[in-house]
């Protein structure tokens, strides 16, 4: 199973699965968050320090509704990707549970995954601090083996080091 997000690193996750995995069958899963636009509607507010204003249903909703139909063409551009790469690929757009890590951690679980590939973005060490890492989440629970394949800089070599928590 490959978790996929459509950034270059999920891409280059899935590139180095296929050099792996091919011609095995993989399952593309991409975690959609529902109830997103209802927060994005109020990050404004909670960054300005404005009192809350009622949030307009009608129009968040659409907007939950396009996430999730751009999380669906993800799916499909990840598993055509995967495809193209020699996989026999599946893509699924999942909802998320709790986090986008025990998401993962779920649907690798219940679709009995040999392992679990994901891609590490390069996120410097304070961003890191205060969002969290996915990818430290999945490595710290899964139950089966994690692929974690670093973010390339645009020349195809390796980011640079950064020094280890």
């Amino acid at each position: 199973m490959v978790g996929f997000d459509g950034t270059p690193a999920s891409e280059q996750a899935l590139r180095e699965a296929a050099q792996l995995l091919a011609p095995r069958a993989v399952l593309v899963v991409v975690v959609w968050e529902p109830g997103r636009a209802y927060e994005l509607a109020e990050m404004p507010i909670r960054v300005l320090e404005i009192p809350p204003s009622p949030i307009d249903v009608r129009t968040a909703t659409e907007v939950d509704k396009q996430l999730y139909e751009a999380a669906e063409r993800t799916a499909h551009q990840g598993a055509v990707l995967a495809t193209e790469l020699g996989l026999q690929a599946e893509g699924r757009t999942v909802a998320d549970d709790v986090t986008v890590a025990q998401t993962l951690i779920r649907v690798a679980r219940e679709a009995d995954a040999p392992a679990l590939v994901v891609g590490a973005h390069g996120h410097g060490a304070l961003r890191e601090l205060f969002l969290g890492s996915t990818t430290r989440e999945v490595l710290k629970d899964a139950e089966c083996p994690v692929v974690v394949v670093r973010e390339r800089a645009d020349h195809g070599e390796d980011p640079p080091e950064r020094p280890a928590d």
